[in-house]
Formats: C-alpha cells, sequence, structure tokens
C-alpha cells in the first residue's frame, strides 16, 4: 500500500471564546496508519479532533484532507469528503434502535483516487465486527450500556465509509471487556484500509494499536515518533503522560 497522505496539519491554532487552547500543532496521517494524539486531560487532544472536523469557530492554519483544503470547511462537509469523527461524548440518538442509527451515518460507497474501492461497511459487516450490537438491532440507544453506546457511536461513523475516522478517547470510562474489543476493533479497521487518528491517554491502548504517536501538552507537539521510540522514552512519558 502506498504511502498518501491522507490527513495534514500544519501550523494549527484554535481558540474556545478569547482562550487560545492550539499553539501551531503540525500533524499527519498516512494511508493505512493509526496514528495516537496523546496527552493529559487538558492537553488539547479533543480540541485538536474538533478543529479538523470544523467544529471550531476559531481556528488558524492549514487542514488538508485527501489533498484537498478543509481548513474552512464545514464539518457536514468535512464528513462527506470521507472523513469520521467519533466524538468523546457518544451523541447516539437515543430514541433510535441500533439499526436506526445505523441507517443514520449511511454514505455511498467511496473509491481511492486510482479507482480502487475503499472499505464498505454494511450493518452485517458492522455486527460481525461488534457481536453485541448484533445481538441488540432493535433495542434504543438510551437502553444500551456506555461500552455499547460507544460501539454504537463507531458502527455509525463507519456507516460512512470513511477513508479516515478520527476516534476521541474510545478507552475512557468503559469495562475492560470493551477496552478489549476496542483494541480489536481497531486493528480489524486497519487491516481492512481504514486510516485512524487517535486521541488517548492510556498509552497501553494506544501501544496495543498505534505506528506512530504525537504528544500534547498545553496545546503544542512536544514529541513526534513512532510508537516504539514514544514507548521507549521514560522522560517524554514522564513528562507529558504520568498523572
Amino acid at each position: 500500500m502506498s504511502r498518501q497522505k491522507l490527513l495534514a496539519v500544519q501550523g494549527l491554532a484554535a481558540w474556545y471564546g478569547a482562550a487560545q487552547i492550539l499553539f501551531g500543532v503540525d500533524l499527519h496521517v498516512d494511508r493505512g496508519e493509526v496514528v495516537a494524539l496523546m496527552g493529559r486531560n487538558g492537553a488539547g487532544k479533543s480540541t485538536t479532533l474538533k478543529a479538523v472536523m470544523g467544529l471550531l469557530d476559531r481556528r488558524r492554519g492549514r487542514i488538508a484532507f485527501m489533498d484537498r483544503d478543509i481548513s474552512r470547511a464545514a464539518p457536514h462537509a468535512v464528513a462527506s469528503m470521507g472523513l469520521g469523527y467519533v466524538p468523546e461524548d457518544r451523541r447516539i440518538f437515543s430514541d433510535l434502535t441500533v439499526m436506526e442509527n445505523l441507517a443514520v451515518g449511511r454514505q455511498p460507497l467511496r473509491r481511492w483516487s486510482d479507482g480502487t474501492a475503499a472499505p464498505e461497511w454494511t450493518p452485517e459487516r458492522l455486527f460481525g465486527l461488534f457481536p453485541n450490537l448484533g445481538e441488540m438491532p432493535d433495542r434504543p440507544g438510551g437502553r444500551m450500556s456506555g461500552g455499547e453506546q460507544q460501539m454504537l457511536t463507531v458502527a455509525r461513523t463507519l456507516m460512512g465509509n470513511p477513508f479516515l475516522v478520527m476516534l476521541d478517547e474510545p478507552s475512557e470510562g468503559v469495562a475492560p471487556l470493551i477496552v478489549e474489543q476496542m483494541v480489536h476493533m481497531i486493528q480489524e479497521l486497519k487491516s481492512a484500509g481504514v486510516s485512524i487518528l487517535l486521541s488517548e491517554q492510556n498509552i497501553h491502548f494506544a501501544e496495543l494499536v498505534s505506528d506512530r504517536a504525537y504528544v500534547l501538552e498545553k496545546g503544542q507537539i512536544q514529541f513526534a515518533g513512532t510508537m516504539h521510540e514514544l514507548a521507549a522514552n521514560d522522560d517524554v512519558r514522564r513528562a507529558y503522560l504520568s498523572v
């Protein structure tokens, strides 16, 4: 698989009101990669994903996706290009069933620039990836556990057949068994050809799935390298990741 650069972020700055949160963030995700964006709570991880997705009014810098400038694009336009986003707060439709939630996320099949088909996701294929969901297709989202809702949010995003998925803290606040299933899910997505930008503070989780990592602290990148290099760098982990 060629290393096509799917997402390239340069000099990203972002604000909530008058408060600046990001200061010149540079990062990229290549085709076929899982990249971890790591840091403590408040480091700016979620803000980075929201800024890329166009969910912040005040942002500056250049964001390119699939060689198209999305620096000023609206969230629905970004999603229609094949950039998926799974927010930390899940945002499922609690009154809709599993199948209805999945239907909301459906988008057409996509093709890479060379004409080959991107991964196509159907409810049946997703139920193979998330067996729990397959056992409750008619259950309303509001009657599911937090971990099941997390799975549903990911599955709904995959129904858009994205080239790249941004996952915001998928392992936070869910049971260890669900975390194991999330690890398996990310590995399966990568093998299917989906690239992932993963916001995460659990280094053990990130080590199991990620190729490369960036470490954020106070809205600035403090480390960029392979996941192996980060795991071996005690100074960086102690300074920016330990609680």
